[in-house]
């Protein structure tokens, strides 16, 4: 197995700001508590593709309602590759629990964002049976998987990345 990648957590700098623009709570000893518990991600098995991601908070979506996650992980990925973030395969089976921008990627210069590269999730409860899911804090809600990218014979592409989320179009 190839070895390309390492998670570490933001600053705790970097999460209360995040987490306050996500959720206006400006408690920074909640804040910090939240931040202490957060878990690096994890495969579940030696067979596992996918890095589990774990809720930093207990959270319940009826269907239809979204919640975006500031995770409190960024990733150091070696370049050629780069992490797909899906929603974990039982939640999306049973809830229709959905990214919002269907699948995230996270670039390997992403890292290195002026957000520190924050892995943020956006997810929305599309629950066609009325299903209401609760996720705890500590449980995994969505899982990341590293592929391998190749480029075109006459890439030019020369930017730097200095934006978080969404910054490559700006």
């Amino acid at each position: 197995m190839n070895k390309i990648a390492k998670f570490e957590k933001v600053s705790f700098e970097q999460f209360k700001k995040d987490y306050i623009d996500c959720f206006s709570e400006c408690d920074e000893i909640k804040i910090k508590e939240i931040y202490d518990s957060i878990k690096l991600p994890k495969r579940a098995t030696k067979g596992s593709a996918g890095y589990d991601f774990y809720s930093p908070i207990t959270f319940t979506l009826k269907p239809s309602e979204c919640i975006k996650i500031p995770t409190g992980i960024r990733v150091k990925i070696e370049e050629g590759w780069f992490l797909a973030n899906f929603p974990r395969s039982s939640l999306g089976f049973k809830y229709r629990l959905q990214l919002n921008n269907t699948v995230g990627i996270i670039d390997a210069d992403y890292y290195n964002a002026l957000n520190e590269g924050h892995i943020m999730t956006k997810l929305t409860n599309d629950s066609k049976e009325n299903k209401s899911l609760t996720i705890e804090r500590g449980i995994a809600f969505s899982q990341g998987i590293f592929i391998p990218f190749g480029i075109v014979v006459d890439d030019d592409s020369d930017e730097v990345r200095i934006g978080g989320f969404g910054s490559t179009t700006k």
